[in-house]
């Protein structure tokens, strides 16, 4: 059996029973249901401020420290897979990876092969954190599989941890590169009906929502308002195409990190990803809105057009500030050249 501590802290405004409290803020990566974590505070693996509670309807509070010990049992088929990697930066305690789009982070029913795990396992072996667990060495965060760009990965424990911190604390600076439909321009007046949404100065549009699992499709995320995670997106326009403008060129940076954000807050505002399949869809452009080769590029893109291009963070072991920047993948690039047209 392997293990993982999991460690957090209630946020603002908690439901008042433990189990809907800690469902609502467990960090994303920790992987657990709702079903899975009640089952966790009934057997004791739960603490609250160090003291182990195994009521599911006990009484939270904000500010609570919550620790929760997960028992794993090793899974044979996580192995070692010679998968090639771009690797960014690589130091004793953590290693930075420019991802492909099509890589799972971690093995998970349907992905149980071919993920960056079994690609860092060939790589670097038992050199990774084990705070994850065994089905998730190193793994501080993710990044959707059909979305490229930079992730970190933590090498020792004390790395994870101190990298783990600055996620949760949100000082974690990440931008993204993606190609929406329309122009989110602060003059148009129907991007100003849209709840949950407002704008910067410098024509920066900011979405402040909560998100939560759908009710009815456990795929896909959901804007609230009230009773999910809170989840700030910013984006700004980079460059427009077509005649008249039709598509953007953005860039997004995170407040908040969760489950598909930029993805379902885009589409929230009336600007879905191109190739999104879950919440961007493929929308019919004006006949001579693009050109030929541009209106073919957009109907052909395979994925979601989400590229992780930026990370920043401070070095959790030195406190060295460090940046990472990581250019368009070629799929991306080619579409704006055709997009250019």
């Amino acid at each position: 059996m392997g293990s993982r501590r999991i460690e957090f802290v209630i946020a603002e405004n908690p439901p008042k029973r433990l189990d809907k409290a800690v469902s609502r803020d467990v960090p994303e990566e920790a992987s657990l249901s709702r079903t899975r974590l009640a089952r966790l505070i009934e057997e004791g693996a739960l603490t609250v401020d160090g003291a182990v509670v195994q009521d599911p309807k006990a009484k939270i509070a904000e500010g609570a420290q919550i620790a929760i010990q997960v028992e794993e049992a090793e899974d044979s088929h996580i192995g070692p897979e010679d998968i090639p990697l771009e690797i960014v930066h690589e130091d004793e305690d953590l290693i930075v990876i420019n991802k492909p789009a099509g890589m799972v982070v971690h093995p998970a029913p349907g992905s149980p092969s071919g993920t960056l795990v079994n690609a860092l396992l060939h790589h670097f072996g038992g050199n990774l954190s084990g705070v994850g667990g065994v089905k998730r060495p190193g793994i501080v965060h993710r990044i959707d599989k059909e979305t490229s760009g930079l992730l970190v990965v933590a090498k020792s424990d004390a790395a994870h941890q101190g990298l783990a911190a600055q996620f949760e604390k949100h000082t974690v600076e990440r931008y993204y590169q993606a190609v929406c439909y329309g122009v989110p321009d602060g003059n148009d007046p129907r991007l100003r009906g849209v709840k949950g949404a407002s704008f910067e100065p410098g024509n920066i549009l900011k979405l402040t929502t909560q998100l939560a699992r759908h009710k009815t499709d456990r795929q896909r995320q959901a804007v609230l308002f009230q009773g999910g995670r809170h989840a700030v997106t910013r984006a700004r326009i980079v460059e427009s195409f077509g005649t008249p403008p039709s598509l953007a060129l953005i860039e997004c940076w995170l407040e908040t990190g969760r489950t598909h954000q930029i993805r379902v807050h885009m589409a929230h505002a009336g600007h879905g990803l191109i190739g999104d399949p879950t919440y961007g869809g493929r929308r019919k452009l004006a006949a001579k809105a693009l050109s030929e080769a541009g209106q073919a590029a957009v109907q052909a893109f395979p994925r979601q057009a989400l590229h992780a291009a930026v990370l920043g963070f401070d070095h959790p072991v030195t406190g060295e500030a460090l940046r990472f920047e990581a250019p368009l993948p070629p799929d991306m690039a080619a579409l704006l050249d055709a997009l250019r047209q």
